[in-house]
């Protein structure tokens, strides 16, 4: 019988297992390292957040971004310099040989409830049963495609999150739908790698984030105005990281609302001049329908004084984000997700990340709802993997024998 089974391996699964290890609870993870950043986003990319706010968490602090890009000499600051795609992978496989050595490259298939706990099938064809089940699976399973969108075939319309290599469209016409950050992103990154890209944007604007300002050169009413948080500057980014063991007190609207507006789609700083008169920009239109002819789409957009545009492209990338939705975990039976006490198809969580099944967590995205916007990005991966490793000692009450970080070799890729 296993403790606890951890399902994924990025930088929430990779944080909630170090700091189990750091607490002797015994445990085992499954998944491949950082698989969502190495192989779903655009290999050029940067990330949005800034440096201190995106560390990869352990006990005490001994791997963080900075001092990883201190034994690589790597250019690093808490802000103003943007974080690199392949500089955060390359910390995040680090992270997971240092202070996680025992991850299982293996991917799990089904998980049953069984009288003591639950049952797990791997792809190697390994059966076990454990006590627990943390799922930090992160945004895979999640992609979003519009209704208008979703049914055409995969060779016209795709979702970003399948897109790691731009260059492959290099020569084509490409049409990204979205204003966030990945579709920013994409559409920089395509139009850099010889694609002819256009970005097709609902809202009326193109937002992007100011550039950030260290504190020390701010002024203290700006900065008791505005306090910094590792989700941006503003009273409000820094009340949800302070205290999300609180959201779930709000009616559930008013969580519902403020998971899906608060920091809207906007790109970084740093992006605004890769795209600015180098990328055509179609402002305020919506997708309605599309259709394929004589081997391209034919996008059919309402515009923002209500009249039809039609756009014609050879594929179109929908970075439309994630929507948590627990019947597209499939590996989960049907009689655990059909018993999941749910939000808009999303698990509604106990203050311990516990759903209504008793020994099935959720972290990350997916316990948005009950935990607020912070959950939504890796920076909370800190907050997750405190709180839920001081709550499962509570809950198993064994007396720690924590493995020292010392014990861990280190090693390079």
């Amino acid at each position: 019988m296993t403790e606890i089974a951890i399902v994924g391996a990025g930088p929430y699964g990779l944080s909630i297992a170090a700091h189990l290890r750091g607490s002797g609870i015994p445990f085992r993870i499954f998944g491949r390292p950082m698989d969502s950043w190495l192989s779903h986003m655009p290999k050029g990319m940067s990330l949005k957040s800034d440096g201190f706010a995106s560390n990869i968490s352990d006990p005490n602090g001994t791997l963080t971004l900075g001092k990883f890009c201190a034994e690589r000499g790597i250019e690093y600051a808490d802000a103003t310099v943007p974080v690199r795609l392949d500089t955060f992978s390359s910390y995040g496989l680090t992270f997971q040989e240092r202070m996680v050595p025992d991850l299982e490259e293996k991917m799990v298939v089904s998980i049953e409830r069984s009288g003591d706990g639950f049952r797990l099938r791997l792809d190697d064809g390994e059966v076990f049963t454990a006590r627990r089940v943390v799922m930090a699976v992160g945004i895979t399973h999640f992609e979003y495609m519009p209704p208008a969108l979703a049914n055409l075939p995969v060779e016209f319309v795709s979702h970003s999150f399948r897109h790691s290599d731009p260059g492959k469209f290099r020569g084509r016409d490409v049409a990204v739908i979205g204003g966030g950050s990945s579709a920013v992103d994409l559409v920089a990154e395509l139009h850099d790698s010889g694609a002819k890209a256009q970005l097709v944007v609902r809202q009326p604007a193109l937002k992007f984030h100011s550039k950030p300002h260290f504190n020390n050169t701010r002024s203290l009413w700006q900065r008791i105005r505005h306090p910094q948080s590792g989700l941006g500057d503003g009273l409000r980014s820094t009340l949800f990281c302070k205290f999300p063991t609180l959201f779930r007190y709000l009616p559930k609207n008013l969580r519902l609302e403020i998971v899906r507006r608060h920091l809207g789609p906007s790109a970084p700083w740093f992006t605004k001049d890769r795209v600015d008169g180098k990328v055509p920009v179609q402002l305020g239109c919506t997708p309605e329908r599309a259709e394929i002819r004589d081997g391209k789409v034919h996008l059919f957009v309402r515009t923002a004084d209500g009249s039809q545009r039609e756009i014609v492209t050879g594929h179109v990338i929908t970075a439309t984000g994630y929507k948590v939705d627990l019947s597209r975990l499939t590996f989960l039976s049907e009689d655990i997700r059909s018993k999941i006490k749910s939000l808009e198809r999303t698990p509604v969580l106990k203050s311990n990340y516990e759903s209504s099944i008793p020994g099935l967590y959720f972290v990350g995205i997916a316990a948005a709802h009950s935990f607020g916007p912070l959950m939504r990005f890796a920076f909370g991966a800190d907050f997750a993997a405190r709180h839920l490793t001081q709550c499962l000692r509570k809950a198993i009450g064994r007396s720690a024998a924590p493995v020292p970080a010392s014990s861990v070799v280190a090693t390079t890729k």
